[in-house]
């Protein structure tokens, strides 16, 4: 026998041993996987941004099939519909949980903050942060380059020619949170949109104290405090010179929008507030003085003259009303009403 069928049969018995024991290897050691989390990745809706934590569509898929309880699992993307066909298919219940967005929180517009120096480099905000303290030389603004809107998968965010900041598109944002990890000053947060897409937030995230902070940018937030007493749910914080809004304890009431001396804070997708002028005569119209009422220096009696008049039914309402939060308006008001029965009224 030649020594070229030898080789040849040798390696042939090599290859079929070696495979019996690879099959069985395989075979001892295989991982089965749960069928399910196909099904769960095919009703997600593939994007693979990352947004939910886990890496890609299949992460999250796994993660929710080995999970006993849904919570803290969340496809941003998708959203509250999509979660809720995944709790579906897996015979779970998902709480509902409320939508988030991306939000900017700046106010270094061009006529906000006085440019001291300019940066000459390649056009990267990660690069910058680390070589450059930004234009003001302090480094907490936005550097303008645009590397939220490189990272957006979404074409949700943009960068604004007037004020040379990212400005996030409500309707296209799903919150993966890929703006917020490309931002090194960490100015962009997720927060909840609200209801009816109403939020407020301190838009700024200087740490300097308010001398500094009010040099550097005109709108900075300066860490006086009143946000905070005025806010009557405790849902504002002042630390390290920074006034901090939650948005779990928000009510949404705006006081401290109006007490804030450098309008740090930011209302969203709020109702024009009424002037002082238009609420009194609103006020005025809906309370009209009752046609019974006595002359100067007589006690005021009904048209027989047999009983003293009580105040009208809109004087007693809104003295029922009276809170110890009740405005100074409301007390001039009244006031003013029992004047117009007591000393105005003709003569019966």
């Amino acid at each position: 026998m030649s020594t070229l069928v030898i080789t040849i049969i040798s390696l042939c018995a090599i290859g079929v041993v070696s495979a019996v024991i690879l099959y069985f290897v395989a075979q001892k050691f295989k991982v089965e996987e749960d069928p399910r989390i196909d099904i769960v990745e095919g009703l997600l809706p593939g994007a693979n941004c990352g947004g939910c934590g886990y890496p890609g569509c299949r992460g999250l898929a796994e993660a929710a099939v080995k999970s006993e309880t849904m919570e803290g699992i969340l496809c941003p993307v998708g959203g509250a519909e999509t979660m809720n066909k995944v709790a579906a298919a897996l015979g779970r219940e998902v709480k509902a949980q409320a939508p988030k967005i991306a939000v900017v929180r700046c106010n270094g517009t061009c006529e906000n903050r006085p440019r001291t120096s300019q940066y000459d480099g390649a056009r990267s905000c990660a690069i910058e942060h680390s070589l450059y303290v930004g234009d003001t030389a302090r480094g907490f603004g936005c550097l303008g380059c645009g590397d939220c809107v490189a990272a957006c998968p979404f074409d949700a965010t943009h960068m604004d020619s007037t004020t040379l900041l990212p400005v996030v598109d409500d309707d296209k944002c799903v919150a993966c949170g890929a703006c917020v990890k490309a931002c090194p000053r960490n100015i962009i947060e997720l927060r909840n949109k609200g209801p009816k897409d109403r939020r407020v937030f301190v838009s700024c995230v200087n740490k300097d104290k308010g001398g500094v902070a009010r040099k550097a940018c005109k709108a900075a937030c300066i860490g006086c405090g009143k946000c905070a007493k005025e806010c009557p749910f405790d849902a504002i914080t002042v630390e390290n010179n920074l006034a901090y809004i939650d948005y779990s304890k928000c009510r949404l009431c705006r006081k401290c929008v109006g007490v804030c001396p450098t309008g740090a804070i930011h209302e969203v997708n709020f109702p024009p507030r009424k002037t002082e002028t238009e609420a009194e005569k609103n006020q005025q119209t809906t309370i009209k003085p009752t046609n019974s009422c006595a002359t100067p220096g007589q006690t005021a009696t009904d048209p027989v003259g047999k009983a003293p008049v009580s105040a009208s039914p809109q004087v007693e309402s809104i003295e029922a009303q009276k809170t110890p939060e009740t405005d100074s308006k409301n007390l001039k008001l009244i006031r003013c009403v029992k004047d117009i029965q007591n000393w105005w009224c003709p003569s019966t």
